[in-house]
Parts: structure tokens; sequence; C-alpha cells
């Protein structure tokens, strides 16, 4: 291991190899900041230019763009609210309002510090313990996968305001049923297609995530007459302190922290990726957080902002570990990576660190060097980046409406995503409208598809009993976990209701009544 790990070291330290590094990030972020594109656009573009070069270069350059994308990915959650790629969706719940308090700089600069971080710890976590977790991601098998997906569905509470949680939940379960439009993956009949050969493949996330949130805030804006140009400029006007008091530095600290190592463990399952990381994370730390914190969630928590962020670069490397261990794909970005390490003849699988280390190890530590490259490269960047917030807003929409409408287009080259994401547009306007939340509805769509994968493969191998939530060990714990989750904030109300109840005896009320008098 030891001269594997100096092979990759010599390998990634090599003055052509660190320039891959640097262009894969520049690129990646940059790309990442266009609504839509996001990280598999970005590496889909650059497989063209690998072709020229040595593998381990040519898988350094697409790694650096993956990270960079998703990097980049936050700056146009967090200034226009329309997410870059799907797993910088949640930064966009408590980063777009930071922007609109004039502390963009603020939002801008803790991503960037979050980011970092969870990159870095998951690129040393998995420098030490890749092989080691290749056997833990192996261990997972479908009921322990449903299980994980139903303690994911327990967070609805942590995208819901106060005294919303019904309406977090009929968004959840509307989430849920259109994850199951299109083709059943075990049967392979057609479900909710209305006999269209558009939804055959279902509702794309991506056109889900910018109908919801890009389009609606546009139209929102319009709505309300914010659109003026001389409104925009008094909101405007000031892009605030890119500075973090010593209190922020203690109070995101810990969420950081946790969030990486959380954001890791769950880019190592093969399938789950950066996106489940990031609202799982924000999930976690909401319910985390004390009854006034959580108030703040959603109106522009830095911790709500530190958390997704980290765990979504963390995961971003996390899944290196099912791609270059056991050569399945952890996302679809790495499944396009996948692609490229076959093209260059590399079988990925439980030999490339002894076949190919110089591959295998020169990926992970030119990982932690390419968070290096994006925080120096995008600090110092911020408060040009910033000046995004200045352009007029007669301006700015018709810009964001183009990126968006174009990334969905760009995906598919199917008019019928562009009308479909109109239509889920004005159905938005008319949930939010009512104070629907729509972040519930995104997280049951993701984990829709998964969990029903999984519970029809779970059901298959217990002949189609329920007793595979019990019968292992790992699957009992999750679901216990999950009905605990699910159960704590009842019986939290039920203590405080019982606790705050007034004692009703007659000398009671005859004291309070002496009293008021």
């Amino acid at each position: 291991m030891l001269d594997g790990i100096f092979t990759g070291l010599t390998t990634a330290v090599m003055p052509f190899n660190l320039l891959m590094v640097v262009m894969g990030c520049f690129a990646g972020t940059f790309i990442g900041m266009l609504p839509g594109l996001g990280p598999i656009s970005a590496v889909a573009l650059m497989i063209p230019i690998t072709y020229g070069l040595d593998p381990a270069s040519g898988i350094i350059l697409m790694a650096g763009v993956y990270y960079g994308a998703v990097f980049g990915g936050s700056t146009s959650s967090i200034l226009i609210n329309a997410p870059g790629c799907a797993s910088t969706v949640v930064t966009a719940f408590d980063g777009y309002p930071l922007a609109q308090k004039n502390q963009a700089g603020k939002a801008l600069a803790l991503a960037a510090y979050s980011s970092f971080t969870g990159g870095t710890v998951g690129a040393i976590i998995l420098l030490f313990a890749a092989p080691a977790l290749a056997s833990v991601s192996l261990s997972f098998q479908s009921s322990d996968y449903f299980a994980l997906m139903l303690l994911g569905l327990t967070a609805v509470a942590a995208f819901s305001g106060k005294g919303q949680v019904i309406k977090a939940l009929i968004m959840t379960v509307l989430g849920l049923m259109i994850a199951t439009v299109g083709t059943d993956v075990t049967s392979g009949t057609t479900r909710f297609t209305f006999g269209s050969v558009d939804l055959i493949d279902g509702v794309s996330f991506l056109l889900l995530a910018m109908a919801t949130f890009a389009l609606t805030e546009v139209i929102m804006t319009v709505l309300k007459g914010q659109h003026r140009e001389e409104e925009a400029q008094v909101d405007m006007s000031r892009l605030g302190s890119m500075k973090l008091s010593r209190e922020e530095v203690k109070e995101v600290a810990p969420t950081i922290a946790r969030s990486s190592v959380f954001g890791f463990l769950i880019g190592v399952l093969p399938g789950a990726g950066a996106t489940i990381a990031s609202f799982l994370a924000y999930g976690l730390e909401r319910n985390l957080a004390s009854a006034k914190e959580k108030l703040k969630f959603g109106k522009g928590a830095l911790r709500g902002l530190a958390a997704p962020e980290s765990a979504n670069n963390a995961a971003s490397t996390g899944s290196f570990v099912p791609l270059l261990t056991l050569g399945i794909p952890g996302s679809g970005t790495t499944a396009i990576m996948l692609g490229a390490l076959i093209a260059y003849g590399i079988q990925p699988g439980p030999r490339l660190f002894v076949d190919n280390p110089d591959v295998f190890w020169s990926v992970i530590i030119s990982m932690y060097f390419g968070n290096l490259v994006l925080l120096i490269l995008n600090l110092p960047l911020i408060p040009y980046i910033s000046k995004l917030l200045v352009i007029p807003r007669p301006i700015l929409i018709p810009l964001i409406l183009f990126f968006s409408i174009t990334g969905v287009y760009l995906v598919s080259f199917n008019t019928f995503d562009i009308q479909m994401m109109v239509i889920i547009t004005v159905a938005a306007i008319f949930l939010k409208l009512l104070e629907f939340p729509m972040a519930p509805m995104l997280l049951g769509y993701i984990l829709g598809g998964l969990m029903e994968n999984n519970l029809s493969r779970a059901l298959t191998i217990s002949d189609g009993s329920f007793s595979f939530l019990w019968e292992r060990p790992l699957t009992l714990t999750i679901a216990s976990i999950a009905l605990l989750v699910l159960v704590t904030p009842l019986l939290q109300r039920l203590w405080q209701h019982y606790r705050h109840k007034p004692f009703s005896s007659p000398g009671a009320e005859a004291a309070v009544n002496e009293g008021e008098g």
C-alpha cells in the first residue's frame, strides 16, 4: 500500500498532471455555475479531450471537472436560486435567503470553506480506507438500502416550517408519486405514461428541480412586482462581507465535521451519490438543532448552508470508492468515468490498485490538490462572482429563464421536457401560494425510485414477506433509528403539552384569581 501511495504521489505531482487538476477544477467550476448543466454534462464534455492523454492524466482531469462542477454548482444556487446541479439543490434552501439579506459574500465564502473541508476529509479517508470501505459497501443488501431510504424519508420534518408537517408529508407523497411515472425497472411495464412515449423514461430530476426552484422563483418575483430595476438596485446594492465571525465559525465547525464524514459514508454506497447525501445531511443537521435554531432553517441558517455543501463534496469523493475498488459507479457522473476507464483498457475492480497503482492512487491524491486549487481559485473570485447580483433584474430574469430552459433541453434534446417544465412550474406556483414546501417533494422523488427497486428485490428474496425488516441486524438497526426519528418530535410535543398543562385544583384556581385581582 505504501509503495502504491508513493507511486500515486509521484504521478500526481508531475507538472502536466498538476496542470490537469487546475484546468479540470477551473472548467468544472464555470460549467457547474450554469444552471442545469452540472457534473454529468461537464465530465461528458471532457471525454473527447482525454482521448489523447495517458490514463492517469485523463482520469485526473475528469475527477477535477467532477468536483469542480459540484463546487461551482452552489454559486448559482446561492445567487439566483437556480441550482447548478442536483446535488446543490439543498444549498439554495438557506444560501439564497442569505443572498437576499445582502450576505451573498458570506454565503459564498462559507460554501467554499465547507466544500473544501468536505472534499479534503473525503480524500484523506479515501486514501487510507478505500480497500476496507469497499468490503463495507459490498455488505449492504437491498433490505439495508430500503431501510436507509426509510430513514431518509423521516427527515421530511426538516424541510417543513412550524406547523407545516402535514403539508410536508403531502408533498413527500406527491414526490413519491412522480417517481413512479415511467418504466418499472423490475417488471419492465410502463406506468402512468398516459400513452406518451416521452414519459417512458419518467420525469427528469433536473427538470423537476429547475421548475420548482429557478422558474418558480422568477415567476414569483414578477408576480410580486420585484422585477423593476429601481427596486432591484436597492435590494442588491450591498453584497456583504466575506468574513465569518469567531462565533459563526464555532457554530458551523461541528456541522461541517459531521456532514463531511456523513456525506462521505453515504457517497461510498453504490447508487446513493451526492444529491441524497446533501438532503440527508441537511435533515440530520436540522433534527440535531435546538428548537430556536430550527426556526432559522430555510431562512438563511449558516448551519443549513454548511451541512449540504460539506456533504455533497465529501460524497463526490466517496463515490470513487465503489468506482475504483468494485467497478460499480456510485452516480451518473462516475458511470461516465467508468466508461472512460474501460475505453483506456483499464478494468476497475478489486485488482485495480494492484495492476494500475499509478491510476488508482494518483486520482485519490489529486483530489486533495484539487480541493486546494478550488479554494485558491474561488475565494479571490467571490467579489466578482457576487456582481451577478447587481445585474438589473429585467436583464437577469430572462438570463435565468434562458439557462434553465436550455439546461433542461440539452439533457434530452426533447421539446416535451420544456412543456412539462412549464406545467410543473404553474403547479408549483399554485402550491407555493398555498405555502406548500417544495423540498419534501424533491426528497420523495429522489428516494422514491431507489426505495421501490430495493423493496422489490428484498421482497423477492424473502418470498413476499416483510420479515426482511428484522431478519438482518443491520436492516433492523437502520429501521429502528428511522422509527425513532419519526416518533421523537411527536413524543417531544406530548411531553411539552403535559409539562405546561395548568394544574386544575380549586385551590390553585383561587390563588390564580386572587393574583390577577
